[in-house]
């Protein structure tokens, strides 16, 4: 494949690390033009150096996706850059899951302002260009915490709930609409990034710990189902991924 994916300019948040990190140097191989978006500037350009050694095109800018205006400005370096904009993968998120009891209600609040509202604002960013052009492609990546309910998980679940239904709404609007904006949703399991880092209740970070250390399986994984949903056709939408380590029982 990869014919479909050839000069497609693609910007993509929570770029720094995980499955960001990951799938901006596939997606550059297969000669894609990518704009990489995360807070951590100095490891954005340690990606872009790579992708760009290795004979791919990539521009990086740093963004805190809880702002309109880094994901408006981010937008506007891909245009600027390239001259246009074919998709985006919302990956921006957080996962300091914690028991309910426990009352971490700034870890709550962060959670929304990333995961959910870091949607929006990413989604705002882009639908103005999308609609215009009757084109376009939003990739979101939810979690397997947004199909099924886990104890500890009340927050970052809900947040990833929203974006199942968030993106199920946009895929229907735009094709009601006549837009053509396709949607991608993937719902990992246990994938070996740098989310379990930001669980600061040690019980809950002692069983995540445990269970990524178990099932675990490679970032590498979830960028080759971004770059297969990127791939298709035109004409065609596959809405929903769910992803995982075969031997777990999520």
């Amino acid at each position: 494949m990869a014919q479909n994916i050839a000069g497609k300019v693609v910007v993509s948040t929570g770029a720094s690390s995980g499955i960001g990190e990951a799938t901006a140097p596939l997606l550059a191989s297969r000669g894609a033009k990518v704009v990489l978006g995360a807070r951590r500037k100095d490891k954005l350009a340690q990606i872009v150096e790579d992708i760009t050694k290795a004979g791919g095109e990539a521009v990086s800018q740093t963004l805190d996706v809880t702002v309109q205006a880094d994901n408006d400005a981010i937008v506007d370096l891909a245009k600027d850059t390239y001259g246009r904009l074919d998709a985006i993968f919302l990956n921006a998120g957080l996962m300091p899951n914690s028991p309910l009891s426990a009352l971490k209600t700034n870890e709550w609040h962060q959670m929304v302002d990333v995961n959910v509202k870091g949607v929006l604002n990413g989604i705002a960013a882009v639908l103005p260009t999308f609609i215009e052009q009757k084109s376009g492609h939003v990739v979101a990546t939810s979690s397997v915490a947004g199909l099924k309910a886990y104890p500890g998980g009340a927050v970052y679940g809900g947040t990833k709930w929203f974006v199942r239904d968030f993106m199920e709404v946009l895929r229907m609007e735009s094709a009601g609409e006549g837009t053509n904006i396709r949607t991608a949703t993937i719902y990992p399991a246990a994938i070996s990034t740098e989310l379990l880092d930001a669980i600061s209740d040690e019980d809950t970070a002692e069983g995540a710990q445990a269970l990524y250390d178990q099932y675990g399986i490679a970032p590498e994984r979830v960028a080759d189902v971004v770059a297969y949903a990127l791939d298709l056709p035109a004409d065609t939408t596959v809405n929903e991924f769910t992803i995982g380590p075969a031997g777990q029982s999520w």
